[in-house]
C-alpha cells in the first residue's frame, strides 16, 4: 500500500496541525517504518510533537503495513508506555483505520476470546502482531520484537541526573531490549535530551551515529538508509532555535524558531537566560554536565563602570568557517587590571555585515585601540574596519598559540579579571549562553569563539604588555 505515513495521520487525526519540520519528521518516520532505516535517534524539544508522531501514530501506521510485526513501546514508566498503547488501540479500532487498513483488526469486548487485549497488549485478529508496553526496568520474557520505540526513558531532569537511574536504564536496555532482537529487528530512540550521559549519549560513544541531513541518506524503495553502517544509527535533531547550519530536512536560518506558532523566539529566549545549560540540552539538543563547564555561571556582573579608566580596548575574532561565529568584545581596563566588557557583537553574519557592525560598536564605546586576529583573513577584516573608523587604531596579530592550551589555563584568569554587565544575558544571549555552557572538554564543545575572546583578553590586558603578544599596526 503506497499510503503516506503524513496521509495517514491526516486520516485518522484530521485534527492535527503540521507545521514544516513535523511533515519533515513524518516523511523520516516513514522511511522508518518501511525498513529503510533500521535503527534512527530522533531528538526535539519538549511539547513539539514528538510522541504524538513516533508513540502514538506510527506503531499503528506499522501494523497497518505489515499486521505480522510485533511492535514494542517503552517508556519511563509501565502506566505512560500503557497510555501509549490504549491511545494506538483505539486508532486501530476507528472507523478512519478500518478503511485504510482492514487487514489489522483487534479484539472489540469479549470477542474473539481467544485473543489478547488489555492496557499493555493487543494482538491482531489471524494475525501473529501485536503491540506491547512496558516501563523502563520491565520485563519482556519470552517476547521476540521485530520494532522497539523507546520514547524518554527519563521522567524528568533528577532521573537524568541520577548516576544510578542512568545505569540501570542502560542495563536494561543491554540486557533486556538488545536481547529481544533479531537480525532483521528495528528500534527507534525517541527522545528530549536531559543529559549527555543518557541512553543516547551511552549509544553514541558505543555506535557509530551519523547526523540526518539528506533525503538521500532515507534510501529510496527496496534500498536502506545510506550513509551508516550496519550497526549505526542515524540521527535527527531539531533544535528548537537554529544553530547549526541550514541542511536539507532543516532549511531554517540560524536563530529561526522550530515551531513559531507555539514557541517563538521571545519564549525560547527567555527560556535560555533561565538556565542555558538546561537549555543547551533539553531545548537544543546538546547536553553537557554542570560540573563538566568550564566557566558556568561564574562571571562577575558590574552595575557601574569604574571611574579611573586607564585604557579602552577591543578584542576580535573572526569567524574561522562559515558554521563559526565573529566575536568581538569592547571593554575598558580599570587601574587594578580588571576587564569591563561594554559592549559586543557575536554574530555568523558575513564579513560584508561584521565590518560595519564592528566598526559601528568601536565608535559607540568610545574605543581607542583594537585588536584583531589576523588568522583565517582577519588581516582584511582589519584594513576594512580601519578604513570605516579611521580615528581607532586598529591592528592585526597572527595568534600561532595552541587554542585548547590557551583557553584551559587562563580559563581561572578569566573569571578573576573579566566582568560583564548586569543583564548581558539578555543583551547577547548567544554569547551568554555559549561562555555559559561552555565545557571544559574541550573538543566536547561546538564552538570556541567566545571563549577564545575572553581568553585573549586576559592575554593581551594582563600578559601582553610584558612582550609575550606582539601586535603590528596596519599602516
Amino acid at each position: 500500500m503506497s499510503l503516506s505515513f503524513t496521509d495517514f495521520a491526516l486520516e485518522v487525526y484530521p485534527f492535527l496541525e503540521l507545521q514544516p519540520f513535523h511533515r519533515v519528521y513524518y516523511r523520516v518516520l516513514e522511511a522508518f517504518a518501511r525498513g529503510r532505516i533500521p535503527r534512527l535517534i530522533v531528538t526535539m524539544p519538549p511539547q513539539h510533537g514528538k510522541s504524538v508522531g513516533a508513540t502514538t501514530l506510527l506503531p499503528a501506521y506499522l501494523l497497518g503495513l505489515d499486521p505480522d510485526l510485533r511492535v514494542a513501546i517503552a517508556s519511563y514508566s509501565g502506566s505512560l508506555a500503557s497510555k501509549f498503547n490504549r491511545r494506538v488501540q483505539r486508532i486501530l479500532e476507528s472507523s478512519e483505520y478500518a478503511a485504510l487498513f482492514p487487514e489489522t483488526t483487534i479484539k472489540r469486548g469479549t470477542r474473539p476470546p481467544s485473543y489478547i487485549r488489555t492496557a499493555d497488549e493487543v494482538e491482531i485478529i489471524g494475525r501473529r502482531g501485536g503491540l506491547l508496553s512496558v516501563g523502563r526496568e520491565g520485563s519482556l520474557t519470552g517476547n521476540r520484537v521485530d520494532c522497539f520505540i523507546l520514547d524518554d526513558l527519563y521522567k524528568d531532569a533528577i532521573e537524568a541526573n541520577s548516576p544510578l537511574i542512568r545505569a540501570n536504564c542502560w542495563e536494561w536496555y543491554t540486557s533486556v531490549v538488545r536481547t529481544r532482537m533479531h537480525n532483521a529487528s528495528r528500534e527507534l530512540v525517541v527522545f528530549t535530551r536531559w543529559h549527555e550521559e543518557d541512553l543516547i549519549g551511552s549509544l553514541m560513544r558505543r555506535e557509530p551515529v551519523v547526523p540526518l541531513e539528506r533525503w538521500e541518506q532515507l534510501g529510496s524503495e527496496g534500498a536502506p538508509a545510506s550513509g551508516t553502517a550496519p550497526e549505526g544509527w542515524l540521527h535527527l535533531n531539531f533544535e528548537a532555535l537554529k544553530s547549526s547550519p541550514p541542511t536539507e530536512l532543516d532549511p531554517r536560518r540560524p536563530g529561526e524558531a522550530l515551531w513559531p506558532g507555539q514557541h517563538d523566539v521571545a519564549l525560547l529566549e527567555a527560556k535560555r537566560r533561565l538556565d542555558p545549560v538546561q537549555f543547551e540540552c533539553m531545548y537544543q539538543g546538546h547536553p553537557s554536565a554542570r560540573e563538566g563547564l568550564l566557566y558556568g555561571g561564574n562571571f562577575a556582573e558590574y552595575d557601574l563602570l569604574p571611574r579611573d579608566v586607564v585604557r579602552r580596548g577591543n578584542y576580535t575574532d573572526t569567524a574561522d568557517t562559515g558554521d563559526d561565529y565573529l566575536c568581538s568584545l569592547s571593554y575598558v581596563v580599570d587601574v587594578d587590571g580588571l576587564i569591563y566588557v561594554t559592549d559586543a557583537v557575536y554574530t555568523r553574519e558575513p564579513m560584508e555585515v561584521t565590518e560595519q557592525l564592528v566598526a559601528e560598536m568601536l565608535l559607540r564605546s568610545d574605543t581607542r585601540e583594537a585588536a584583531v586576529e589576523s588568522n583565517n583573513g582577519g588581516r582584511g577584516f582589519a584594513r576594512a574596519v580601519q578604513a570605516r573608523v579611521p580615528g581607532v587604531r586598529v591592528e592585526w596579530f597572527h595568534q600561532s598559540a595552541n587554542k585548547e592550551a590557551r583557553i584551559l589555563s587562563n580559563s581561572a584568569t578569566v573569571l578573576h579579571l573579566v566582568r560583564f554587565p548586569r543583564g548581558w544575558s539578555l543583551r547577547w544571549p548567544e554569547l551568554y549562553a555559549h561562555l555559559t555552557t561552555y565545557r571544559r572538554k574541550f573538543r566536547a564543545n561546538r564552538w570556541h569563539d567566545a571563549a577564545d575572546v575572553v581568553t585573549g583578553l586576559v592575554e593581551r590586558e594582563a600578559t601582553g604588555r610584558s612582550g609575550r603578544l606582539r601586535y603590528v599596526k596596519i599602516v
